[in-house]
This record gives C-alpha cells, sequence and structure tokens, in this order.
C-alpha cells in the first residue's frame, strides 16, 4: 500500500532523531536489501548519513533507513537507498546526493502522481460511521475490508489509540471491499445495515474478529449475535440499498489515492507505513500540539 504526501514534505533532509517505531535505524550499520559492502569506511559512514537523513517518497513520513528497517518490502526506500549508494561511489557531496535525489524519475513520478489523486483532505465523511467525540482534534479516516488480513490487524492498534485518547481523536470508518475478497462486500452491507440499527461498531468487531472465517452464514450469525432485528437485516440487506453508498465510498478512496487496505489519513494527510501504536501515536502527539506563537513583528529603529 503506498499512499503520497507532498514531495516537498517528503525530500527535505532532517536531522536524524528517535523514531516512533524505536532507534534501531539510527544506529545500525547495516539496513535491508542496501549493499553498503562495496564502500569504504568513510563512504559507509557518508552514505549512512544521507540515508538517516533524506525522506521516503512512498507516504510513511519515515526517512530512507528508519523505513528500509521498518519497512523492508517498500520499493521507494531501496531505490533511493541505491541512488544513495550510487551517488557516493560517485564522490558526490551529500547536497548532490539530495538534489539527485529531488530530480530522480521516482521523485517526479511521485510528485506527478500527487497532483493527479487530488486533494484528500476533501473526503466526503457524511453519513460515515465515527467512534469517537464529534469535536476531537485530530480526525483519522480509514478506508478498510473486512476481509483483509492487513485491516484486521491494524483493528488493535486503532482501538488503543482511541483508548489513549478519548477525547482527542475521532475514526472515519470509510467501506473500501476490494473484489479479491469474495465476502467482504457483504460484510460492507452487513456493517452499514447494522449501522441503521445503531450498532455498526458493534458488528465491525464481531467481523474482524472474526474476518477470516466469514461467509453468508457466519455474517448473519454474527449479526444476530450482535443483537439486531434479523427481518429488519434481511429486508435491508437483500434490498441492496447500500450499493450506492459502498460504490461512493470506494469512489472517494480511489480519488483520494487508495490502492490498498487499509488507507489511514491522519488529519486530512494519507499516511503510508506499519499501522502500530509506536509509529502513529507520535504522529497524533504532533498534530495536537498548539500552533506556534507568532512571532512578534520587530520594530524599525529611528
Amino acid at each position: 500500500m503506498k499512499l503520497l504526501l507532498a514531495l516537498a514534505v517528503f525530500l527535505l533532509p532532517v536531522a536524524a532523531q528517535t523514531p516512533p517505531g524505536g532507534a534501531a535505524w539510527v544506529t545500525a550499520t547495516d539496513l535491508p536489501g542496501v549493499d553498503l559492502g562495496k564502500l569504504t569506511a568513510a563512504q559507509k559512514q557518508k552514505a549512512l548519513k544521507s540515508l538517516r537523513e533524506e525522506m521516503c517518497t512512498c507516504g510513511c513520513q519515515m526517512r530512507v533507513a528508519e523505513c528500509r528497517v521498518v519497512d523492508p518490502p517498500c520499493t521507494d526506500s531501496k531505490a533511493l537507498a541505491r541512488m544513495i549508494v550510487d551517488g557516493v561511489v560517485a564522490g558526490h557531496t551529500a547536497a548532490q546526493i539530495h538534489n539527485d535525489l529531488t530530480n530522480s524519475r521516482l521523485a517526479k513520478l511521485r510528485a506527478s502522481q500527487n497532483r493527479i489523486l487530488g486533494d484528500p483532505e476533501s473526503i466526503p465523511v457524511a453519513g460515515a460511521p465515527v467512534r469517537g467525540p464529534a469535536n476531537a482534534k485530530v480526525t483519522l479516516i480509514e478506508f478498510s475490508d473486512f476481509e483483509c488480513p492487513y485491516c484486521t490487524a491494524a483493528v488493535k492498534a486503532i482501538d488503543e489509540l482511541l483508548k489513549e485518547y478519548p477525547t482527542q481523536v475521532k475514526l472515519i470508518y470509510k467501506e473500501f471491499p476490494l473484489e479479491m475478497h469474495p465476502h467482504a462486500r457483504l460484510a460492507s452491507e452487513a456493517a452499514l445495515a447494522a449501522q441503521e440499527q445503531g450498532k455498526f461498531w458493534e458488528l465491525h468487531d464481531k467481523l474482524f474478529a472474526n474476518s477470516r472465517q466469514l461467509s453468508h452464514d457466519k455474517i448473519f450469525a454474527l449479526a444476530k449475535e450482535t443483537g439486531l432485528d434479523m427481518n429488519k437485516f434481511q429486508k435491508d440487506v437483500d434490498s441492496g440499498k447500500f450499493d450506492k453508498r459502498i460504490d461512493s465510498d470506494i469512489k472517494d478512496g480511489v480519488q483520494a489515492g487508495v490502492d490498498g487496505t487499509p488507507s489511514l489519513f491522519l488529519d486530512g494527510k494519507p499516511f503510508h507505513g506499519p499501522v502500530t501504536v509506536d509509529v502513529l501515536k507520535p504522529l497524533i502527539a504532533e498534530e495536537l500540539k498548539p500552533p506556534a506563537a507568532p512571532t512578534p513583528a520587530k520594530t524599525a529603529s529611528r
């Protein structure tokens, strides 16, 4: 899953700090998928410095070294790491390497995709299920699939965050059933039918707790366990009344750049990376910081 942030944010060199996922990447001298063996000791230190400072372009909001450690399958960080190593071998300075990355085909591709995808802050959320207070300062929008194993794994982390920030964070759920999952669409219909009876989140939790065993009969059994009026539930699901709603959610996701699940947006900004408390908590804390006080204008001397 790759989600795109503004290119300028991706490519600004930033001093290495202790990351949300731990400090391993700050001190690691070997990184997954990065060949440093051909470098001299001095070149290796130079390459590691750039790897720890340059930002990945995939949308994870992590530095290249951090992304290699936390998310080894990421093809963006792997390509950027190779460019950094090649630049060091070629004798480029850190500034030249940064310029090489900024003007690379990968960076330009990500910039082009970001323009095409449109504005994620305009994601429609009217009528979508919400967990958390309406006036919460931070909003998480999640596009998810009840039969997706990655979405199932993300549920626990998101629940922990909501418990840790009970008045400051809210979650808005958007349906994004993938065609590869045969029961995901029916599960979405069931969840929306439960929402009409005021029990979306109750069924949401049961569906994810049983995501590997979903079938038509299992979904209906879970709905009954939830305490729904099964006559109304059956009629609502059979009527096809939720098709337009689900299709609309999918369209909203595609327009915002969603190409897989789970896809998260944190206060309108797309997030890509491991959906864990350690990674998301510092980002939420950053969103909760009060705005910096404006710098007083200097009075011109006479």
